[in-house]
């Protein structure tokens, strides 16, 4: 049990990794510079998963490893500040 309680602890450890790489990735793509580290921590979580489901209706894949998924997130988090960039105030 305690092995399942250690795997699940480093999931969560590099979903957050991965996301707060690729908010701030995102966040140079699309503005100039980052967020701050809880926005690029959000941005990039959400934006994996919005990544992942836009790849998925392209039937694309990138593969299951570290550098996939930060691709497909920060592939995600691009889109998503796109799109987030519509209802900003100007």
């Amino acid at each position: 049990m305690s092995d399942l309680k250690t795997l699940c602890i480093m999931s969560i450890i590099i979903w957050i990794v991965v996301g707060a790489l690729a908010g701030w990735i995102a966040g140079l793509i699309m503005k100039g510079a980052g967020f701050g580290l809880l926005v690029n921590i959000i941005v990039g979580i959400v934006g994996g998963l919005l990544g992942g489901w836009l790849l998925g209706l392209c039937g694309l894949t990138l593969g299951g490893g570290f550098v996939g998924s930060l691709i497909t997130s920060v592939i995600g988090a691009v889109v998503l500040l796109f799109i987030l960039s519509f209802f900003k105030k100007k």
